[in-house]
């Protein structure tokens, strides 16, 4: 990226990394990490015009939840609860992440952007 002027490196998240989600002790620990290492390479990437961030998703129906018991349930829960209705489609962070990479966010440095259409907001 530095040869060619720059360029993106957007990572990818989870609440788990700022909430004690039940059975997510090792993932969210990894997930809290890759915040802390995305802030750090942020700043010390900028001066090659290299920006980096991470998008955070909410409930997003993937193989990684095939690991937890209580997968449907959590799903279910995370729809009826979502302010937006439904939970988070990997497009919705795929559209986030394109948009991280365009020149509109070029002052975006550093950042975890949540896409979970504002069930974070809620309290438990």
């Amino acid at each position: 990226m530095n040869k060619s002027g720059g360029g993106h490196i957007v990572a990818l998240s989870s609440l788990g990394a700022v909430r004690a989600l039940p059975n997510y002790v090792v993932v969210g620990v990894s997930k809290a990490a890759v915040e802390s290492l995305t802030r750090y390479l942020a700043v010390a990437l900028a001066p090659m015009n290299i920006t980096v961030n991470t998008v955070s998703g909410g409930a997003v129906d993937t193989d990684a939840l095939k690991h937890f018991p209580n997968r449907e349930e959590l799903l279910e829960q995370a729809a009826k609860h979502n302010p937006a209705g439904r939970i988070v489609k990997p497009e919705d962070l795929a559209e986030a992440v394109y948009f991280l990479c365009t020149p509109a966010a070029f002052m975006i440095r550093g950042q975890t952007i949540t896409v979970d259409g504002g069930l974070s907001l809620l309290a438990d």
